[in-house]
């Protein structure tokens, strides 16, 4: 494990970013239980007023990206300063994609189903940052020996062939299975081939004189969001805590 992390992270230059993305997974698990805890009336925490205006986490977050982004980009990609910086930036991050919905609607909707919003954030781009800090391409990598190299170009190429199934998951409208299917090469492949969802970019395209096509697929949302509707809002109200009733 130490020299793959040598290997792989340390020497191409990739520590700071796995510091952002450990800093900004740790900061949104740490605001959730925070804000849950206030919600629930539990714990010393408390909301952060200035006289009667509330100062939501979104705003120190603004500040503590736009220091790390900032010192990051003055301190060249290495040594304390770089580190420090990543951590600043997963940290803002962190805070200002939990309140993702906010910055959306221009509006206090934390709590709402469309705070929901935040949490697919949050889950998203994760996913993202955990694919490009375990990329395999030989960028930063020295001495590598020719089995490496094609291992490595082997891997490349199926990312790129899964981020193809991906995009077309994607547009299929089956959101999260193009996410996870960047990480999970069969999930990508699975939503690529199942019928598309109504009215997304694909159905909208090819469904459009094929009347059996998307009956079949209206069909088959209707099934699958009654089906799998309860246990992925509970998933959800897991991650990021029930909402309140309109």
């Amino acid at each position: 494990m130490g020299q793959w992390l040598e290997r792989n992270v340390i020497e191409p230059g990739k520590l700071p970013l796995l510091l952002a993305l450990t800093a900004f997974v740790l900061t949104f698990v740490v605001t959730r239980t925070i804000t849950r805890l206030i919600r629930a009336g539990k714990g010393p925490f408390g909301n952060v007023t200035a006289g009667s205006v509330h100062i939501h986490h979104v705003v120190p977050g603004v500040i503590l990206t736009l220091v790390g982004g900032f010192g990051a980009v003055a301190g060249g990609g290495h040594g304390f300063g770089a580190y420090l910086s990543a951590v600043l930036f997963g940290t803002g991050a962190g805070l200002v994609l939990d309140e993702f919905a906010l910055i959306l609607h221009l509006d206090d909707v934390y709590w709402s189903e469309a705070g929901r919003k935040s949490v697919e954030m949050v889950v998203i781009t994760a996913a993202l940052v955990v694919l490009l800090l375990a990329g395999f391409a030989p960028f930063g990598v020295n001495d590598l020996s020719q089995q490496e190299l094609q291992n490595r170009a082997g891997a490349l190429t199926g990312v790129a062939v899964n981020s193809g199934f991906a995009l077309i998951a994607l547009s299929k409208g089956k959101v999260r299975l193009a996410v996870f299917g960047v990480i999970v090469p069969v999930v990508a492949l699975v939503g690529s081939l199942r019928l598309a969802r109504p009215g997304s970019p694909w159905a909208r395209r090819f469904y459009r004189h094929r009347h059996r096509a998307r009956a079949k697929a209206i069909l088959r949302a209707y099934h699958h969001d009654r089906r799998w509707s309860r246990p992925a809002r509970a998933v959800q109200d897991w991650l990021g805590g029930k909402p309140d009733r309109p």
